[in-house]
């Protein structure tokens, strides 16, 4: 009995296998094999399926994918749209789309063509493919659980209104966008209305507006990136829960141009980021309940500027290093939390030797108010008149804000690495909630 059960589930064992065997198996195409158009071998595989496409450019005009099928490229063929409309639409969960190079997708003032649109699908990867000179290059629309990774985005337009962005999600939830690497869009990465999803380890630079632009999407995170020579940096606003640390902010700079722009955000988290030469490193309007910790603001026109309407936030253990002005804001009035920060133009004295300053720092100058009513007169800058005013209110406070004041600065610059091991407590934590 014993071996007639063995036998059973021995035979039933290969049955399975061979099973899975037929199920999955591949397709060429290209000049050197039976199959020539990517059209042909789509209709002719089954559900979940490879199609390997060999070099060679194909012209394609609006592609529907409406099959679980992995299409991948081998020697990175050429998918060309010849400036007409959108090449690859996608209607079908469950879709790879690997190893291509996608150029030339229409510019339209009517649709938002892309070079690879996912529409109303879940559980498909965009992954290591090149990007060139496309409206859109990946356009995601009510799409969940998908994987944007390791792609090679670039554009070349010169005016905003006849580029679309590199990387954009409307309406979309758990979508993980990792390791590409976006220039020369209008942005390089748009969410709208999009939930928990995650932007690591990207690098965003020379878009013609934002490097990143986040509207009306709770509960996302981005870490590890580098945003640098964006038009305007990074903008993040009607949102709630945003977690954002470890990211590079460099050199957005411009008469409108921020680090990170944030507004009506609420609930949120900035730690362990470099803002370096931006025009603005952090701009904060209408904004409360946010924690800004463990940031290094460097060589900034303005490090922080804090409206008046933003109130409950803190800021700690920053370090504010030759930035034109570390805070600004334009109101006398203050609601908000600066405390144990280092400040480069701290003269303070640490008689007990506790690593704290003895005496408090204010770090905003009457200078940074002038500044803020009336932007001309920044023209005055470094001059003897500047000093002198801003000398006179450190010694005599009377027009900036009595509260807005640091306690207990730090004496020594905070170490990054120590704020690393900070940031990495903080969110084993927060994974824990």
């Amino acid at each position: 009995m014993n071996r007639i059960s063995a036998y059973i589930v021995f035979s039933f064992l290969v049955t399975l296998a061979s099973s899975d065997t037929v199920i999955s198996k591949s397709i060429n195409i290209g000049a050197n094999f039976e199959y020539k158009e990517v059209s042909t071998a789509l209709q002719i595989v089954d559900r979940f399926d490879t199609i390997n496409v060999h070099p060679g450019k194909y012209l394609l005009n609006n592609f529907l994918i409406s099959k679980p099928v992995v299409l991948k490229g081998i020697g990175k063929p050429v998918f060309d749209g010849s400036g007409k409309n959108q090449i690859l639409l996608i209607r079908s969960d469950s879709v790879t789309i690997e190893g291509i190079t996608f150029q030339n997708a229409g510019i339209s003032f009517i649709n938002d063509n892309a070079a690879v649109k996912l529409d109303s699908v879940k559980h498909c990867k965009v992954i290591n493919n090149i990007f060139k000179n496309n409206f859109f290059a990946v356009y995601l629309a009510e799409t969940s659980n998908t994987k944007i990774s390791g792609n090679t985005i670039s554009a070349s337009s010169k005016r905003e209104t006849y580029s679309g962005n590199g990387i954009h999600l409307w309406y979309c939830k758990n979508i993980l966008i990792e390791n590409n690497s976006i220039r020369g869009h209008r942005d390089g990465i748009y969410f709208e209305f999009v939930k928990e999803s995650v932007i690591k380890n990207n690098i965003s630079q020379g878009n013609l507006r934002y490097g990143l632009h986040f509207m009306f999407s709770d509960k996302c995170s981005y870490y590890g990136n580098t945003f640098k020579h964006n038009g305007a940096g990074v903008a993040v606003m009607f949102t709630n829960n945003v977690q954002m640390y470890n990211n590079k902010f460099i050199e957005n700079w411009g008469s409108a141009s921020y680090g990170i722009l944030l507004k009506e955000i609420s609930d949120s988290n900035i730690r362990n980021n470099l803002f370096y030469k931006n025009s603005s490193g952090i701009y904060l309007e209408g904004c409360n309940r946010i924690s800004i910790f463990y940031n290094d603001f460097i060589e900034n026109g303005w490090a922080v500027r804090l409206m008046a309407n933003s109130m409950d936030n803190k800021f700690e253990r920053n370090n504010f290093i030759g930035n034109s002005f570390d805070v600004t804001t334009n109101n006398i009035k203050n609601y908000n939390v600066f405390k144990n920060n280092y400040w480069a133009e701290y003269k303070g004295y640490d008689l007990n030797r506790d690593g704290f300053g003895d005496i408090p720092y204010r770090p905003v100058k009457l200078f940074s108010l002038i500044v803020e009513q009336n932007r001309p007169s920044l023209i005055l800058m470094r001059s003897l008149f500047v000093e002198l005013i801003n000398f006179a209110e450190r010694a005599f406070p009377v027009f900036t804000p009595e509260t807005l004041i640091d306690e207990s600065p730090i004496m020594k610059k905070i170490k990054h690495d120590k704020a690393s091991q900070t940031a990495k407590e903080f969110w084993a934590f927060e994974s824990a909630q």
